[in-house]
């Protein structure tokens, strides 16, 4: 390892990332990198104990400690370059787990609350239309506003989706969202000013995403649904549902247009939770 003054080398290497990264990132990196300097007295003698007391020390939840490892790796990897140290000690380090936060669902009977009320909008045919929509072909809200007029097949209950990526997909619904989307089609969708979008605001324009979600929030609100509720609830509600009615996991990964089934799998986790709370309020064993 070379004997040289480390705040020296940190400053080489922000100096590098400058022209690389944000002026955010690089404030980060040089922030975690003189708590670095303070532990080591100026050398650099960076060994695996040391390195994990730092994240010991400055990196008290899992989503900061995998930042400042994340600062630590590409500091080390420039050092490596530099040929300041001979290896790596941050290959020993272990990135921290972090579990991924369950999506919320709505029950069946919150989704059909949500779905079956008197609106009192001043578009209800058109809301409605969104919200059997995002429930009943699991879509993403900037999907839905993206529909056109043309992807709709009604008659075999069709659409065609540009999901992420420009990926093209065929999601279907069932007979309640048909009726719902001709009923809008025929009484109040606003000739559109440009393009052919299915959802269109008073003007003629393609609704926002935001106005989405606005809608989610005054129906949710209007039934007294969770205030968290949003479209990206009833894409997890649609995902829920079909695996606690016995849908297969591969089926589920290509209406939902996930790329890889882990994606997907989070959803039987949230399946099983669902089946764990019930057993704990019905069976008998479970209130002893």
């Amino acid at each position: 390892m070379a004997d040289v003054n480390l705040d020296g080398w940190i400053q080489q290497f922000l100096d590098h990332l400058a022209s690389r990264r944000s002026a955010q990132t690089v404030r980060a990196y040089g922030s975690d990198l003189a708590q670095l300097a303070s532990m080591t007295g100026g050398e650099v003698r960076l060994d695996v104990e040391l390195l994990r007391t730092y994240l010991r020390q400055h990196g008290t939840t899992p989503v900061t400690r995998a930042r400042k490892l994340s600062t630590l790796r590409s500091f080390c990897k420039y050092l490596l370059a530099k040929k300041v140290i001979t290896r790596d000690p941050t290959i020993l380090l272990e990135a921290p787990i972090r579990r991924k936060r369950l999506p919320k669902a709505l029950s069946p009977l919150q989704t059909s609350d949500l779905l079956d009320q008197e609106p009192t909008t001043k578009t209800p045919d058109r809301d409605l239309a969104v919200l059997e929509l995002l429930y009943s072909a699991g879509l993403r809200a900037s999907e839905v506003v993206g529909v056109n007029l043309g992807d709709l097949d009604l008659r075999s209950e069709l659409v065609r989706i540009r999901g992420k990526g420009n990926k093209d997909r065929v999601a279907v619904f069932g007979p309640a969202c048909r009726e719902a989307i001709e009923t809008y089609v025929a009484r109040e969708r606003v000739d559109p000013a440009s393009g052919e979008p299915l959802f269109t605001n008073h003007l003629g324009g393609r609704l926002t995403t935001r106005t989405v979600q606005n809608i989610v929030a005054r129906w949710a609100r209007a039934v007294g649904l969770p205030p968290g509720t949003t479209p990206h609830t009833l894409r997890h509600s649609f995902a829920t549902h079909l695996l606690d009615g016995g849908a297969d996991l591969k089926t589920v990964q290509q209406l939902l247009g996930h790329e890889s089934l882990a994606t997907t799998q989070i959803y039987t986790h949230l399946s099983v939770e669902r089946l764990r709370e019930t057993v704990a309020k019905a069976h008998p064993k479970s209130r002893e």
